[in-house]
């Protein structure tokens, strides 16, 4: 498969380390493309559920994928979640092509992008509420375990998929968002320190929408997650979309450990690494 060329490519909510981790599709996917900026939006490794009896080839597989980005020149940029928030004491770390930040302003065509995980926003993530979303971590999982293996017997049966995990847990994120106005909040401080896109993940939501108030206008970009809906955001010829993973566009073929050049250009692309303080 030829890859194809982005100017940037966010992905967050991976969860590596967890059994709801889609790792094999998101091998596929970064076999796919040959982005100038990687930019890893959270919770790519999760710190919760994290344990060393679980951590199969598929997710390191990830991981190599990600460094061979590195090295053959893509600069990536590692922007720290809650579920990985153990990273955050070490934030500001760059190493070559390699930076670790708790947020970042992307000059892009003239136009600025502000991109951060967004469990700032979220009070579920904070103090005692920090437990019962630990504990609703762990159910999802088991939830997304459950729902593989009703599909399996799906399959067996000649009928389509169902997806019970993204019902309920669409269902849970439109509360907590509800409550916490995330996407809202989120898009007016973006519209008061006069960024054009702001870019979070956390809620497993992708989205794209234009939200406007009295001061102004910024467009709210959401990654999604890769435990269910498999998406990702691409920046390319002057414009954001929503990447969703189609796996009959990914045979299993994609998946070997054959070296691709990686071309990296970012003349129009400025940096501000920790330039604002949420």
């Amino acid at each position: 498969m030829e890859k194809r060329p982005l100017d940037v490519a966010v992905i967050s909510d991976i969860h590596l380390g967890t059994y709801g981790c889609r790792a094999k599709e998101l091998v596929n996917y970064l076999k796919s493309i040959a982005p100038n900026i990687l930019i890893l939006n959270g919770d790519i490794i999760d710190g919760w559920q994290f344990s060393k009896r679980y951590f199969p080839t598929s997710h390191m597989m990830v991981i190599k994928e990600i460094m061979q980005f590195i090295t053959n020149g893509t600069r990536v940029f590692y922007i720290t979640g809650n579920h990985d928030e153990i990273l955050r004491r070490y934030a500001d770390v760059q190493i070559g092509n390699f930076a670790l930040t708790d947020k970042l302003v992307l000059e892009i065509d003239n136009k600025m992008t502000w991109i951060f995980h967004g469990d700032v926003f979220d009070n579920t993530t904070r103090g005692s509420a920090k437990i019962i979303a630990k504990l609703g971590s762990t159910g999802y999982g088991m939830l997304i375990l459950f729902n593989r293996f009703i599909n399996y017997l799906l399959k067996l049966a000649g009928r389509e998929r169902v997806s019970i995990s993204k019902k309920i847990v669409s269902g849970v994120n439109k509360a907590v968002s509800k409550i916490n106005d995330f996407e809202q909040i989120a898009a007016e401080l973006a519209i008061e320190k006069k960024y054009d896109f702001v870019i979070c993940g956390h809620i497993h939501q992708p989205q794209k929408r234009v939200v406007e108030t009295s001061q102004g206008k910024v467009t709210y970009l959401n990654s999604g997650d890769w435990m269910e809906h498999l998406t990702a955001l691409e920046y390319s010829q002057n414009e954001w979309t929503i990447f969703e993973y189609d796996e009959k566009q990914f045979p299993a073929t994609t998946i070997s450990d054959k070296k691709q050049p990686v071309t990296v250009m970012t003349d129009n692309i400025n940096l501000y690494i920790n330039s604002l303080a949420i």
